[in-house]
Parts: C-alpha cells; structure tokens; sequence
C-alpha cells in the first residue's frame, strides 16, 4: 500500500471517528439534561419547551450522524473506488481535454449534489417539519433547487472554465493566477448578491415601522454605520425560524430582517440584535474573515499545485487519469480530510468575534435587551440550552446559550 493511501485512510478514519463521536456525546450531553432547565432560564423557557428543544436537537444529531457517514462513503467510491476514473474515462473519451475536464468536475459536484439530496428533503420535510418550522411546499424546495443549479451554471461554469484556461497556459505560477481571478469572482458576487441574486429567492420590501426605522437609524447613526436601506424579507415563505444580517458591502451594503424576526422580538430587542451585527463590522470581523479565506484559498491553491504535479498524488488515491482538471478536483475533495484542526480553530476564532461583538452591542444598548431577545430566539427557534463543551468546540460558530447569556449578564452596569 502506498504511504499517501495509508495516511489518507487514516486521517479519513480519524475524521470520521472525531466528527461522529462528538454528534454522539452531544446527543447524550442534551438527552441527559433534557428534563432540567438551565438555572439562568427558569422562568423565561418552559420544561415543556426545554424539552422540545431536545427533542429537536436529537434528531437534527441522527441526521447529522447520516450525514458524516454519508460523506466519507462517497469520498472513498470518488477515490479508492474508482468513480473518478470512471467519470474520467467516459468524458476524456468523448471530449476536448479542457471541456472533458471541466464535464469531470460537475458530474463530481452535480453527483454529490443528488446523493445529499435525500438528506436534505428528509432535513426539511421530516425533521422541520415535525417540529414546525418548515414552511416550504415540495414544489418551493424543488423551485430553489433549480434556481441553484442555473446560478451554478451562469457563474460557476464561467469561473471554472477561466481556472482551467488559466492551469494550461500559465505555466507554473498558475495558481496565483487562479487565486487572483477567484478572489475577483468573490468579490463580485458579494457587490452583486444583494440586488440581483438574493431577489431571486425571496421578496424583500423597505421597513414600514416608522418607530422602529427611527430606532435602527439612530443607532447606526451613533455607530457611524452607512447602509442602503432597510429590508423585511419574507423568510417565513421557507421557515418559522427568525433572522437578521447584513449584506453586500460599499454602497451596496443593506440590513435585512427576516419577518419572522419582527414577530418573535419586541422593537428594543431587534434594535439590540442588529447592535450585536453593528459590532461585527465595527471590530471589521467581516474583512478579517474575508481575508482568512482569502490567504486560506491562496496557500490551498499553491499546495494544489505540487500535488498535481505529482505521480504520487494520484497513485496513492487509485486515479489512473491524470489532467489538470482532475488533480484540481482530488486535491479540494481530500483536503477536508487534513483540514479538523482549522475547523477546531476557526470555530474557535469565530466564538471569540461572537463575544466581541455581544460587548460593542452592550456599549451601544442596554444588554439586558440582548439577553432578552436571544432567550426569545433560543425557544422560539428551539435551541438547546445544554450543549457538550466538546461538541461545541469544533461545530459552533457561536458560544453556547450559557456561555453567551452569562457574558452578557456580567455586562450589565
């Protein structure tokens, strides 16, 4: 057995191992606690709903468990079991080598895609379902997932054909150059994502409660924050569950509430929701995060490029077909493999931005309004309370209820 072979089979065990085990301990971690409400609760979540909520928390936990088996199977019929040959050859057989490299790494993604999809309409038609979030009638979920494959093919096709154009005529440096043009896409499609594409999915209309326009724009004011407008999307057109972000940046740059959000939460509260955002940009998480991403995707693209170089590579993972698409597309389907110690690290980084951006949010309103308005969304969108340390370290972006809820308190003048 090549080296590669055993140390990729290793990290895939190891990355399964990790991921399922954790899911696991945090099903038991909610199921043991799910008769007691947390002490900084009582009073403000029922048992019945704390109850719920764990209930919901173990099922999205089965799914997940599905989800990660499901993923490494299909990782190893791509590899070891020769569906990329196979792919390959029926492509390489039949087309020039840019077009056949580019028909190999949709049918991979368009594959992957059809096997997922039974996870996802089980995610959203079962699990949401059950527990009454979901608002989509089949005929929406197969709308949006349309929607998604033409966007994929009017701006994903240009980009990939531009790579592979770029990995054959740019000689060895053509990963910076394939770095350059992705950075330019992304860019683009956040300038463009707010006008064009998210209309596309749902309906956003300017706030009309004058009272709290007037409360939003005061504090934007105070932040010294610049935005295009102020929308109410119809989120629940797709799920009961309440929202609200920023988006598009420069000029562009917009505040979304979801309609749902506007019925969970009272005015003051909404208004100490988009403090918290405020606080992202203010600590400027969202240009960090974009430049972590950036740098990531430039220091994959160079490791990319001397795997695709090398015989190694390809032997080692049974792919008998060698072109520049094809190592492009082995090389970004095995590196999450090697990649659970940035996730741990990002989830990490992420949770302290979290905590950063709840103390901006205090300076600016009353943090008691904060923890009011996150209780009302943790049992209105049926979130644990009783998340696994262990669990939450390497697959939450935010702190845990306690966590957030008792940094927020200590906040308080």
């Amino acid at each position: 057995m090549n080296t590669f072979t055993l140390v990729f089979l290793i990290a895939l065990l190891l990355t399964l191992l990790v991921k399922s085990g954790l899911i696991v301990r945090q099903m038991r971690h909610v199921w043991l606690h799910r008769e007691q409400v947390p002490a900084a609760f009582v009073g403000k979540i029922g048992a019945v709903e704390h109850l719920r909520a764990a209930q919901y928390a173990l099922a999205r936990g089965k799914l997940a468990l599905w989800g990660v088996v499901q993923e490494s199977l299909i990782l190893v019929l791509f590899t070891l079991g020769g569906g990329l040959d196979w792919l390959a050859g029926w492509w390489f057989g039949m087309a020039s080598p840019l077009l056949a490299d580019a028909g190999l790494i949709i049918s991979v993604m368009l594959l992957s895609a059809l096997l997922e999809l039974p996870v996802d309409w089980y995610r959203k038609f079962v699990v949401e379902q059950r527990f009454g979030f979901n608002a989509m009638k089949p005929a929406d979920f197969l709308r949006d997932l349309l929607l998604q494959v033409v966007l994929g093919v009017v701006l994903g096709v240009p980009l990939l054909m531009a790579v592979l154009w770029i990995m054959r005529r740019a000689g060895t440096d053509w990963w910076l150059y394939a770095w350059l043009v992705w950075v330019a896409f992304n860019v683009l499609v956040l300038a463009i994502y707010p006008t064009f594409i998210a209309p596309l999915f749902n309906k956003f209309a300017p706030l009309e409660d004058v009272a709290l326009k007037q409360r939003i724009e005061h504090l934007l004011h105070k932040s010294g924050f610049a935005a295009q407008g102020l929308y109410v999307m119809d989120g629940s057109k797709r799920s009961s569950h309440g929202n609200a972000y920023f988006t598009g940046f420069g000029r562009s740059r917009r505040i979304v509430l979801f309609d749902t959000l506007l019925k969970q939460l009272q005015p003051d509260e909404i208004v100490a929701v988009l403090a918290h955002e405020l606080g992202h940009f203010h600590h400027r998480h969202v240009l960090k995060r974009m430049a972590w991403m950036f740098g990531l995707s430039l220091l994959a693209l160079w490791l990319a490029a001397q795997a695709i170089d090398s015989a190694w590579f390809y032997a080692a993972l049974r792919v008998s077909h060698r072109s520049s698409g094809m190592g492009l597309l082995l090389f970004f389907l095995v590196m999450p493999v090697f990649s659970l110690p940035l996730q741990w690290w990002s989830a990490a980084s992420s949770r302290r931005n979290e905590f950063e951006a709840d103390r901006y949010a205090a300076q600016q309103t009353n943090p008691a309004l904060l923890v009011n308005a996150l209780v009302g969304l943790y049992r209105d969108n049926a979130a644990t309370l009783t998340s696994d340390a262990w669990y939450s370290s390497l697959n939450d972006s935010h702190p845990n209820a306690q966590q957030r809820v008792a940094h927020l308190l200590a906040l308080l003048p």
